[in-house]
């Protein structure tokens, strides 16, 4: 009989370059982030926060199951990587701008928002976080 594969929890295999260029993106989506919430307020604040977090949320979604210290539950890994895939927040910056609304900054908010995702998902890899696989484990 053998016994099951152990993982090491650990994290992306990225190289050090590819994590600083994340990084360096983090910081400027971070600046342009605070930067709309201030010039604009209001509702721009919760929103673009709430972007940052959102992410993270799907945590909370689908069934759990059995794991193992830093494996993900196989029924959260789906809404896991779907969100933390920076094309989506990517497609939220072009779209958004071209929204129907009243006046130049009918839509900042979604924008903010946007922003705040995609700074999530930067210093995701930058810290060294990815994607998951199927079995829930860091690529």
């Amino acid at each position: 009989m053998t016994s099951p594969t152990r993982h090491k929890a650990n994290r992306s295999s990225a190289s050090g370059l590819v994590r600083g260029a994340w990084a360096l993106l983090s910081v400027f989506l971070l600046a342009w982030t605070v930067l709309e919430m201030v010039n604009h307020g209001g509702g721009t604040i919760p929103l673009g926060i709430l972007g940052f977090i959102a992410p993270d949320l799907t945590l909370f979604v689908g069934p759990s199951g059995p794991r193992e210290p830093g494996q993900l539950p196989r029924g959260k890994v789906p809404a896991y990587n779907l969100v933390h895939r920076p094309i989506v927040p990517i497609l939220g910056l072009i779209v958004v701008p071209f929204l129907p609304g009243d006046g130049p900054g009918a839509n900042v908010g979604l924008f903010t928002f946007a922003l705040g995702w995609l700074l999530h998902i930067a210093s995701d890899r930058a810290l060294g976080y990815g994607l998951r696989t199927a079995d829930g484990w860091q690529r």
